[in-house]
C-alpha cells in the first residue's frame, strides 16, 4: 500500500509538472515577440533647430529596442552650407511620409516613429512617450548571408515595401563651415549613407539579395513599410542589436 501511494505522489507531481510546463509554453507562444521601434530624424547640417533633435536621437539610439536613423536632407543646401551628407533620396523620402499623411510641407527637424506618428523631436519627454507607446504587428525579418527574407503573415491588409537601410553606427563630429551653424561642430550618430528600394512584400514569403555596402563600417538594417510611406510594420538589423 505504502509503495502504491508513493507512486500515486510521484504520478500526481509529473502531471503538475507537465501542466506546468504546458501552460508556460503556450504564454511564450502567445506572448507579442519584441518589435524594435524605428525612429527617423530628418535634419540639416545647415539648420539651427536641428542640433537638439539629433542629441535626443543620439540618445535613444543606445536603447536596445530603437533603431534610430539620422538622414540629412537637401533642402538647406542652398542657404550657405551644403550638408556633407544629405541625397535627394532622403528627401523624397520625408516627402513620401508628407504625402501619406496628406502633408503639403516638410521641415526640419522632424522626427517619425515607426513612420506614424511625428514630432519635432527636440522635446526628450515627448519623444520617449512616443517610443513607449509605439506598435507594430509585422512579419518577422530573418537574415541569411548576402540575403534577407520577409517571413509569411497572414496579417497582412496590403502590400508593403522592402527597404534595406546602411547607416554608420558611429559619432561623427562634423565642423560647419557656413550657414545658420556656421562654426558649430555637430555631432552625427547613425547617419543613413545607403537607402535601397528591395521591392514589395504582399504576405508570402519572400527572399531579397542584398547589394554589396559601399563601406565595411556601415550596419545593415531592412523594413516592411506600408507602401507609399506609412507605417514601419517590422524592422531588424543585420547580426541583431
Amino acid at each position: 500500500m505504502k509503495n502504491r501511494s508513493f507512486k500515486a505522489l510521484v504520478f500526481a507531481a509529473l502531471a503538475l509538472l507537465m501542466l506546468h510546463m504546458t501552460v508556460h509554453a503556450q504564454d511564450v507562444a502567445s506572448s507579442p515577440q519584441h518589435k524594435l521601434v524605428v525612429v527617423e530624424l530628418f535634419q540639416s547640417q545647415g539648420c539651427s533647430s536641428c542640433p537638439p533633435a539629433e542629441a535626443n536621437l543620439n540618445a535613444v539610439a543606445d536603447h536596445p529596442g530603437v533603431l534610430a536613423l539620422s538622414f540629412g536632407v537637401t533642402y538647406w543646401d542652398d542657404l550657405g552650407w551644403k550638408d556633407t551628407f544629405a541625397t535627394s533620396t532622403y528627401t523624397e523620402r520625408q516627402w513620401s511620409y508628407a504625402h501619406y499623411h496628406r502633408r503639403d510641407t516638410v521641415w526640419t527637424p522632424q522626427m517619425y516613429v515607426n513612420g506614424h506618428a511625428d514630432l519635432v523631436g527636440t522635446d526628450r519627454a515627448q519623444l520617449e512617450a512616443a517610443i513607449t507607446q509605439a506598435q507594430s504587428d509585422g512579419p518577422a525579418i530573418e537574415w541569411s548571408g548576402n540575403s534577407v527574407s520577409i517571413k509569411a503573415s497572414s496579417r497582412a491588409n496590403s502590400a508593403g515595401d522592402v527597404w534595406l537601410v546602411r547607416y554608420d553606427p558611429r559619432t561623427q563630429n562634423v565642423a560647419i563651415g557656413g550657414g545658420e551653424n556656421n562654426g558649430r561642430t555637430l555631432a552625427q550618430r547613425n547617419v543613413v549613407r545607403e537607402l535601397v528600394h528591395l521591392g514589395t512584400w504582399s504576405g508570402s514569403e519572400r527572399t531579397f539579395s542584398l547589394p554589396a555596402s559601399s563601406a565595411s563600417e556601415l550596419n545593415t538594417a531592412a523594413l516592411v513599410q506600408v507602401q507609399g510611406g506609412g507605417d514601419i510594420l517590422s524592422a531588424s538589423v543585420q547580426g541583431g542589436r
